[in-house]
């Protein structure tokens, strides 16, 4: 079975120190996404003393494995979002996304950094009479947003469409090397930049505390949470506000031409295709798609399989450079929650909910973020509110996100497989019945067995093995663990418990 690794992780990175004592400043920043790296870039420009937390290594969550498309056209959303928070919060929504490509834009001509920067039309199109329809509708909200784009006449795809639609002049770029150039910015404003530091609880206050899993406090005028999903949250009930989905990208050599722009479907599977020009001149395919809920579906090898099916049928993308997956949360109405995280802890930040438009909305959210820290109107902040009122229709979809969860939840705790540990294949792993319990079990290619409790340390949902990644990941909340039970991503924070080792 292959190996998962991001074609941008290929991009070497220096590794920075553990904290290792407390230390004071004036914001914590938990994170190194996009959200978090751009956050404290933009608040030492500030001449704020910072420090920066990362649990693992720098961009090694959803920003380094991700599709990197720097676009507002995120689906059809914006027909949707017309209907459910009116014309002017739409062209907000629209706005605030064109702001952070923008942001992206400046930052590099500033910085002069070599990423792989190019300038692309975005398009989404159908195959099917009812997605023309949807695309039809979508180009009368562009219309009447004041979108820069609209139906489009043609498209570079080697099969037939029923109807597209365009947004001009976005853009698509290498996120590690971006990234990275901001992070050399930080450490020449000598920022500290901690690796391994996993924050496991915040004490709030006028200055609140970061707690690390090795006992460290952090202490500041201000704390960002740009951790993906929020690893504690007050109250805000952000488990039960936030759809996990997992969805998958492979690079490909093709035979056949790949076209310029960027290009999503309407269709269930999804499929997103780019372009990537690597060190050697070729131009690489990527393909992307076949999302599913976190921690539902075990046999996640298919979903490489049938994007190098789609490759190799429509491109001639018979051999695979890359594969990669990632983890992406949806809030209840489709817009971010960026600002504080409860109206009653304004100094604790958080930046959730991107729906796989992270490198736009994470831009912005730093934008928005700095403002607020600023004490500076910004003109998304109501927008973007983490507290905003909900209509009727996300209450519905509240309500149907944790009815999922809680039918996870008790089908985890009726699991009965009578696997055992010793039965696995090299490189299998499995749910596993050990004295009598449900257990997780993982044998790798050595013969080498381990075995940890598969309940997650985050509300106590049971996990399912994920064969693609080969770990333990939640249906409920969507947190992961390696097959030794180490937290991969939050929103728990304690390893699973050992039976063998």
């Amino acid at each position: 079975m292959r190996q998962s690794a991001s074609l941008w992780r290929d991009h070497e990175l220096e590794s920075l120190p553990g904290l290792t004592e407390d230390v004071e400043t004036n914001v914590t920043v938990i994170g190194s996404g996009i959200t978090g790296i751009t956050t404290a870039y933009l608040l030492v420009k500030e001449g704020y003393k910072v420090v920066l937390l990362e649990a693992g290594r720098v961009m090694e969550g959803t920003t380094g494995y991700t599709t990197a498309k720097i676009t507002s056209q995120h689906g059809l959303i914006y027909d949707k979002l017309f209907r459910t928070i009116g014309e002017a919060q739409a062209r907000h929504y629209y706005q605030a996304n064109e702001d952070g490509l923008q942001l992206i834009n400046e930052i590099i001509k500033m910085h002069e950094i070599e990423c792989d920067f190019s300038e692309q039309d975005a398009y989404i199109y159908g195959v099917t009479e009812r997605a023309k329809r949807d695309i039809y509708k979508e180009a009368e909200a562009y219309e009447k947003i004041g979108i820069k784009g609209g139906l489009a006449q043609e498209v570079e795809l080697p099969f037939e469409v029923t109807a597209a639609i365009t947004i001009k002049d976005q853009a698509q770029f290498h996120p590690v090397k971006y990234l990275a150039s901001m992070l050399h910015f930080l450490k020449e404003k000598n920022t500290p930049i901690y690796e391994n530091t996993r924050a496991v609880d915040v004490e709030k206050g006028t200055r609140p505390r970061v707690i690390t899993i090795d006992g460290h406090f952090v202490t500041s005028d201000h704390i960002v949470m740009a951790t993906h999903f929020p690893f504690t949250d007050f109250d805000g009930l952000y488990f039960s506000r936030l759809h996990v989905e997992r969805s998958y990208s492979i690079a490909a050599r093709a035979e056949d031409p790949v076209p310029d722009g960027m290009y999503l479907n309407v269709e269930e599977p999804k499929r997103s295709l780019r372009h990537f020009v690597n060190e050697q001149g070729e131009k690489l395919l990527l393909a992307g798609g076949e999302g599913h809920p976190s921690g539902q579906k075990e046999k996640t090898e298919l979903c490489y399989e049938r994007l190098h099916d789609y490759a190799r049928e429509y491109f001639q993308g018979n051999e695979v450079t890359h594969r990669w997956s990632s983890q992406d949360l949806t809030t209840l109405d489709h817009i971010p929650y960026i600002g504080p995280i409860t109206k009653n802890n304004p100094n604790i930040h958080v930046a959730t909910g991107f729906a796989k438009w992270g490198m736009t909305n994470g831009t912005i959210a730093a934008k928005v973020i700095t403002d607020l820290i600023r004490e500076k109107a910004s003109p998304y902040a109501e927008l973007f509110s983490p507290s905003r009122d909900l209509s009727i229709q996300h209450v519905k979809s509240f309500t149907k996100e944790n009815t999922d969860a809680a039918k996870e939840f008790i089908k985890g705790k009726l699991d009965r497989r009578n696997r055992k540990p010793e039965d696995l294949a090299p490189g299998e792993g499995s749910v596993v019945r050990l004295k009598g319990k449900r257990a997780g079990a993982y044998k790798d290619e050595a013969g080498n067995l381990s075995v940890v409790d598969t309940t997650c340390t985050h509300m106590g949902c049971e996990l399912n093995w994920n064969n693609g990644e080969r770990s333990w990941d939640c249906p409920c909340h969507g947190s992961r663990f390696t097959t030794d039970g180490e937290v991969i991503e939050g929103p728990a924070t304690k390893p699973l418990k050992k039976l063998l080792e």
